[in-house]
């Protein structure tokens, strides 16, 4: 076992611990990265930690270390509620280290954009030439429609029938590319938390900023923690392996929208294409719920994945 034997409390008698400044606790290692935790948050953070623990037993009882990936989209909480479960955890004397999976993509932002579009466009493209249905008439359209950014508008099928065509097979090009290989450095950091999980000392951590030189390493002390958050998009994702705990922070495609225009970072947040971009998503995230150990619904209830699904089910009617 890695560090020293730690004795699990029992549960049933926590109490959560006063925070006087919520904002002001460690949070993920995403450069310029700010957190706000709101109180409902917190009633959250208190629902989900007691089962957290009973699931960080077997792997910290076996190795002495334990990783929890927390997943869900944009606004779903994974910052405000890592800095939480970690406030906890280090209040019961388990001292962990909170990473932010941002800094493991291929491209900085406003790359993988342009990647994200590219790809959408080309595989548009090719479904209308596979369809045999793209000419002249509807390449000067569709030029027109790119330059304005309205491509991705299913509202323009009405009067562009064939951009439904267009639209429907560069989703599909684009869902093979988000939350992929090509798009994220899953190898990058899957050996890191192997090497964590094996009991290295310290480890040199990924940066990445929003521009092409924004991109450095870090070298960390990880001599003393017992429990590595890793909060994420893709932390539930089949290609990232060393995961001990994967919890889902449910949240809805509308809900991320509103959350990205109010951070309002990179232009166009509420634009057809990135709708579309967050729908794909969400269906990826979704169809990793029933690997999730826990499931935290956007109102703070537990769930299963069944009923989680139910839920979504409902959402979409």
């Amino acid at each position: 076992m890695n560090g020293n034997p730690f004795s699990f409390p029992d549960m049933s008698d926590w109490t959560p611990p006063v925070l006087t400044d919520l904002n002001a606790l460690p949070h993920g290692d995403m450069p310029g990265d700010r957190i706000s935790i709101h109180p409902e948050q917190v009633v959250k953070a208190n629902t989900l930690f007691p089962p957290l623990m009973k699931c960080l037993q077997p792997p910290l009882e076996q190795n002495g270390r334990a990783v929890i990936g927390l997943f869900g989209g944009s606004g779903s909480g994974k910052s405000g509620m890592a800095a939480l479960l970690g406030q906890y955890l280090r209040e019961l004397g388990l001292p962990c280290y909170i990473l932010s999976g941002d800094n493991y993509p291929r491209r900085i932002p406003c790359q993988n954009d342009a990647e994200r579009l590219r790809i959408f466009r080309c595989g548009g493209i090719k479904g209308l030439l596979t369809a045999g249905v793209y000419n002249e008439e509807i390449r000067a359209e569709l030029e027109a429609l790119q330059l304005t950014e309205l491509d991705a508008d299913p509202s323009g099928r009405a009067r562009h029938p064939w951009l439904a065509l267009y639209q429907s097979a560069g989703r599909d090009a684009l869902a093979g590319y988000l939350g992929g290989d090509a798009e994220q450095d899953f190898d990058a950091l899957s050996t890191l938390l192997g090497r964590f999980k094996a009991g290295d000392q310290t480890l040199w951590l990924k940066r990445m900023g929003r521009t092409e030189t924004a991109l450095w390493y870090e070298k960390k002390d990880f001599s003393d923690i017992r429990v590595l958050i890793v909060e994420w998009t893709h932390s539930g994702s089949d290609r990232l392996q060393g995961v001990d705990v994967p919890i889902l922070l449910g949240s809805t495609p509308a809900e991320t929208l509103a959350y990205r225009v109010s951070r309002a970072r990179d232009g166009g947040a509420d634009s057809p294409f990135v709708t579309m971009v967050l729908e794909i998503e969400q269906r990826l995230l979704n169809s990793q719920a029933h690997k999730a150990a826990l499931i935290l619904s956007k109102n703070g209830a537990l769930l299963t994945s069944g009923q989680y699904h139910r839920l979504i089910a409902q959402e979409e009617e």
